[in-house]
């Protein structure tokens, strides 16, 4: 076992010591490409990820579009032994965290295992394999359900398989938050290298939620638009002709590690994640509290957090779901944070637009464009714009990425059930 002075590893801090943060490695498996970089030039030219439906039969369902992950082998990533006893959203998270761990450059051989870990999301997590397993078990009988069954729903298979692929044998668990989860996997890791009880992490999200039960079950809540004769325009973030999100699936990952360790080893340091935040609305299980209270306050607990002024905020990620409400609400939460004069300021744009709503996926897939648009310095667009809302005037980038310089950045992740995460980023400059 590697010990305290190996190259990841290192003497836990006294409980009053908060060390910094570093993000060096990043992995994405999107509806607008595989990799890294291939989404994020998808996502700065513009491109959308939306497109009828292949997964499964859609013919009768009310939405027939989504964002789907196209090109993606699981073979590619993992043996097909390994694959078959995995759900799709297993594959998207083991795919991530292995291009986020080889983006990082880490070498299992240099670091303590006790100290390493994961934190892996989702919101939904094994659905489609849920839905194939009850079809077998009605057609066919209770002995042919497959013994993998119950590791094909577990949430925490991502992070236990990402653990046992990898060497990981520190804290390991899968937070469940709805479209937040993988904002919380974040800053949950984040507080677990601050406080000293690892040196590194994995941490994101993955969702494969394109399935019968779940796109029917969030078209009849009238979550989703409906424009099926154009699915590529059907996202549209705070434009007022808005009605309803595009569901997505895919996976984020991001390594992270403590600043210190991160520098001895000579590692490629990406941004510097500053700070976290979480509170709930407790008002609605799916709709937000009107006044954007409790958004709001995460906002500003996340800069305390950080330790930064409204002022310093260059660039918001934001939730943006292209729903009525939530985009009318988060125009509001930007605003009690920031105040007036800052928010009128910052770039605020939605990349759902692009990807769809990746549900327990989104808050990693959309933390690593915020950490993007730091190292790049530009302002990812927020495609569909036609219309202006007067509820949601904020500067939202529209249409067309733009250059700026970006300090800062927070990315926003509001789910169902009220909860709000903000995490914060600061570009990289050492």
């Amino acid at each position: 076992m590697a010990g305290p002075d190996a190259n990841g590893g290192g003497e836990a801090p006294g409980r009053g010591v908060r060390r910094r943060v570093a993000v060096t490695g990043m992995g994405l498996v999107t509806p607008v490409g595989i990799g890294v970089e291939a989404a994020w030039k998808a996502i700065l030219a513009g491109q959308s990820g939306a497109g009828p439906i292949t997964l499964v039969d859609a013919t009768n369902f009310a939405v027939r579009f989504a964002c789907e992950v196209k090109g993606f082998s699981p073979t590619a990533w993992m043996d097909a032994h390994e694959a078959h006893r995995e759900d799709r959203f297993a594959h998207f998270a083991m795919a991530s965290a292995r291009m986020a761990l080889e983006d990082s450059g880490f070498d299992r051989s240099l670091w303590d295992p006790w100290r390493c870990g994961c934190v892996f999301a989702s919101g939904i997590g094994g659905i489609r394999a849920m839905e194939e397993q009850y079809t077998r078990f009605l057609q066919r009988g209770p002995a042919r359900v497959s013994p993998f069954t119950i590791p094909y729903l577990m949430i925490n298979a991502a992070g236990g398989n990402i653990a046992i692929a990898h060497g990981l044998r520190g804290v390991n668990y899968g937070p469940v938050s709805a479209c937040s989860s993988a904002a919380h996997a974040l800053g949950l890791a984040l507080r677990h290298i601050q406080w000293g009880e690892a040196d590194l992490m994995v941490a994101g999200g993955a969702e494969a939620a394109i399935s019968a039960l779940g796109m029917c079950g969030f078209a009849s809540m009238k979550a989703l638009s409906t424009r099926n004769d154009a699915p590529e325009r059907a996202s549209r973030p705070f434009d007022k002709d808005r009605d309803g999100f595009v569901m997505g699936e895919g996976g984020g990952a991001l390594v992270l590690e403590s600043l210190e360790h991160a520098q001895r080893r000579g590692a490629r340091i990406l941004a510097e994640f500053l700070g976290y935040a979480t509170t709930d609305d407790a008002h609605h299980i799916t709709a937000p509290e009107p006044t954007g209270d409790g958004g709001a306050r995460c906002m500003e607990m996340a800069l305390a957090d950080a330790g930064l002024a409204p002022g310093q905020v260059d660039y918001i990620n934001a939730h943006g779901t292209s729903t009525l409400y939530n985009d009318r609400v988060e125009t509001l939460c930007v605003k009690r944070a920031l105040g007036e004069e800052a928010a009128a300021r910052v770039s605020v744009s939605s990349t759902k637009g692009q990807t769809g709503h990746t549900l327990g996926a989104a808050g990693a897939i959309e933390a690593a464009f915020a950490c993007l648009a730091l190292r790049d310095q530009v302002a990812p667009p927020t495609i569909n714009h036609e219309t202006d809302d007067p509820d949601c005037d904020l500067d939202i980038v529209p249409n067309q990425a733009r250059r700026r310089p970006i300090r800062h950045a927070l990315s926003n992740s509001l789910g169902f059930g009220g909860h709000n995460v903000t995490l914060a980023f600061g570009r990289w400059e050492g």
